[in-house]
């Protein structure tokens, strides 16, 4: 038993305290429920604690870096036939909560249990955010907690304001800082053999060199 359930397990008012969160875990399943009928393809939105969390449109340096990412890691996986990379409008539905994240990965065992038309997915292997003001609470908060409870084996934090990548690794459902660096080369642990420099995030030339090296290895 956790810690934090002592007081209330010892308390005289153990009982109210459990009816008072059933009531409340009833009406938020019920927002949840509301959640998944009114939520549209077009619209970013998760559902996090109980409340809808709407994303504002982003900035071009958050685009750039997400879709030169995205490319270096879906080129390579799918040219090795490791598995699938998911970009934008993906949503993990983990116990209580539902998430888009920027960047996923789902190994070759994992991506052939979903099904076309599935639209609420399990927990990836591997998830990217990519750091913006208003997310960056959240992303290194709720996320980076429940993504390590539910078995995401790796997360990396993109920040391109600062230019740098934080990787993160589960070890005992808890995520452990491997490497951090606006330079040099980073190693994806999840995606088996995919090494390239971290400039190739932020760097359009950088990252078309590194496409094309993926590329000419396979022919």
């Amino acid at each position: 038993m956790e810690a934090i359930l002592q007081p209330i397990v010892h308390s005289h008012l153990f009982v109210n305290y459990v009816n008072e969160l059933n009531k409340y875990y009833k009406t938020e399943k019920q927002r949840r429920q509301k959640f998944y009928e009114d939520v549209k393809e077009e619209t970013k939105a998760e559902f996090i604690n109980g409340e809808i969390i709407m994303h504002s449109p982003v900035k071009v340096k958050h685009s750039l870096a997400s879709d030169f990412l995205y490319n270096i890691l879906s080129i390579y996986s799918n040219s090795h036939s490791l598995g699938k990379v998911f970009h934008e409008k993906i949503m993990i539905s983990l116990t209580r909560n539902d998430f888009e994240p920027d960047i996923c990965f789902f190994s070759k065992e994992k991506f052939k249990n979903l099904k076309v038309d599935q639209w609420q997915l399990p927990a990836p292997d591997f998830i990217v955010e990519i750091l913006s003001d208003s997310t960056e609470k959240i992303d290194r908060g709720v996320k980076f907690d429940d993504y390590a409870e539910h078995g995401v084996k790796e997360y990396w934090l993109v920040d391109p304001d600062e230019k740098t990548v934080e990787q993160y690794i589960l070890k005992n459902k808890k995520y452990e800082l491997l490497f951090k660096a606006s330079d040099g080369n980073i190693e994806c642990k999840t995606i088996k053999g995919l090494k390239f420099p971290v400039r190739a995030i932020f760097d359009e030339k950088i990252n078309l060199k590194v496409i094309r090296d993926i590329l000419n290895k396979k022919s």
